[in-house]
């Protein structure tokens, strides 16, 4: 059975948050998918601290490189939010030949472009449904099933961070404030 690859940039608590979901769901996602999909590299500044998931000995790297230059890699998951160093590791990750998986809607808005263009360029893809409405999986949807349409625009509160806060000020009379604060201290904002 193929092996699928894949080297996480950021362990922070998203970062956790998807090495614990591909430990825990390893036989599902090998049953769905049809190949199993192993968590290769972890490259982040802290190693140190416990993330509460457990990983094998010698996937935690403080060198982002160990992901990008390695060759066995097939996917980076890029986690660590911001324009830079993010946007080069995106492109440096392509050039190399690996698909890209990001959650990181401010560098698509501002990079996307480039970002897009290095992806047609190589023929590889890159995967950011995670960066605009979580769990919903509209960008598939729009690529997929809506080929023939001509959308022109999409409105709405489709971003989890917004909803958590929206949801606290909504919910338990909280200012916003006070809720993008919660939001912070739990790592979704």
């Amino acid at each position: 059975m193929k092996t699928i690859n894949v080297g996480l940039i950021g362990f922070g608590t998203i970062g956790a948050g998807v090495a614990k979901i591909l430990s825990d769901n390893q036989e599902i996602i090998q049953k769905r998918l049809g190949a199993a999909v192993r968590l290769a590299k972890i490259a982040d500044l802290d190693i140190e601290t416990d993330r509460g998931v457990q990983v094998e000995e010698g996937v935690l790297t403080t060198s982002v490189d160990d992901i990008l230059d390695n060759p066995e890699i097939d996917i980076v998951i890029e986690l660590i939010g911001g324009y830079d160093p993010a946007r080069a590791f995106i492109l440096k990750a392509l050039n190399n030949g690996k698909h890209v998986v990001t959650a990181n809607k401010a560098l698509l808005a501002k990079h996307g472009d480039e970002l897009f263009g290095a992806v047609d360029e190589k023929g590889l893809s890159i995967g950011f449904e995670a960066s605009i409405g979580g769990a919903i999986p509209i960008i598939r949807s729009i690529r997929e099933a809506f080929v023939a349409n001509r959308i022109q625009s999409f409105e709405g509160i489709v971003n989890g961070t917004a909803n958590y806060i929206l949801s606290k000020m909504s919910d338990e009379n909280c200012d916003f404030d006070v809720a993008l604060k919660e939001a912070q201290e739990k790592g979704f904002a």
